[in-house]
């Protein structure tokens, strides 16, 4: 038997979208599942790529001094400051995957397991202000000269709206922060400070967000962070829990991290 929803309970299915300013919004649903602490709650910002400028900020191109995500907004003026991506704890500073921005790179080297391609600030105005590439949809070679800064980082959804089976960590459950994109062109940056596993973050997000496409994992456990200032709102979404290697939910305050995706309204 099949069944089929009300309008009313179409509609409160919807998200509730709140404005923050121009091209900012945000919604903040229960998860579809109760986590093993903290609230159990999923913070989504969408970004309006037509009223919004995007900016990467790395320590190796700003003193190499690594900053909080508070700390890199009041530095640098923007709104919005959340992680670019996992990055070497060698020297912690460096991209896990290849980044560029303008003339400064900061790590010069493809991942072959990454298969997602942030790319920012295009050449050509006509070209979205942000957009997120699927490797395995579009190839490499016909986007690296379109866009001034790059970003590399791990695949969870395809270009199709496809999962991705995660098997690098499979039972590891985190606080963590990821981006998608959709068929208009929205991003997304999405934060749970409760922790869950990878796979069941893919299922949240699919269920969450009408035709959810290209997603990419940004970081895990305290270093997760996403920063809000606008003119009569501040929010910040810090996190905390990875099994086995950070097992509690005590972390009050932002990390210091090294590269940072800047967000400010036009």
């Amino acid at each position: 038997m099949t069944s089929t929803l009300t309008a009313q309970e179409r509609q409160d299915t919807l998200p509730k979208w709140h404005e923050l300013q121009k091209g900012l919004y945000f919604w903040e649903p229960d998860a579809p599942e109760k986590s093993i602490v903290n609230d159990s709650r999923i913070f989504i910002l969408k970004a309006d790529p037509r009223f919004c400028d995007f900016r990467m900020l790395s320590s190796s191109e700003h003193g190499k001094q690594n900053r909080t995500a508070n700390g890199w907004a009041k530095e640098f003026g923007v709104n919005v400051v959340v992680n670019a991506g996992m990055f070497s704890m060698r020297n912690a500073r460096t991209n896990k995957g290849y980044m560029k921005n303008y003339s400064h790179v900061n790590n010069a080297k493809m991942n072959g397991y990454y298969n997602v391609m942030m790319a920012m600030n295009p050449k050509q105005k006509s070209d979205p202000e942000i957009m997120m590439y699927d490797l395995s949809c579009t190839k490499w070679e016909s986007i690296r000269t379109k866009y001034n800064t790059y970003c590399q980082g791990m695949r969870m959804i395809d270009c199709n709206g496809n999962k991705m089976a995660w098997d690098k960590r499979p039972g590891q459950a985190c606080s963590m922060v990821i981006s998608a994109t959709d068929i208009t062109g929205n991003i997304y940056f999405i934060f749970t400070r409760s922790p869950y596993t990878h796979q069941k973050m893919i299922d949240f997000v699919i269920g969450l967000i009408p035709d959810i496409r290209t997603t990419v994992y940004l970081e895990g456990g305290p270093e997760a962070s996403l920063y809000i200032q606008t003119q009569d709102t501040t929010i910040s979404k810090i996190g905390s829990y990875v099994s086995k290697t950070y097992a509690n939910d005590n972390n009050d305050h932002f990390w210091k991290i090294p590269n940072v995706i800047g967000i400010q309204s036009k």
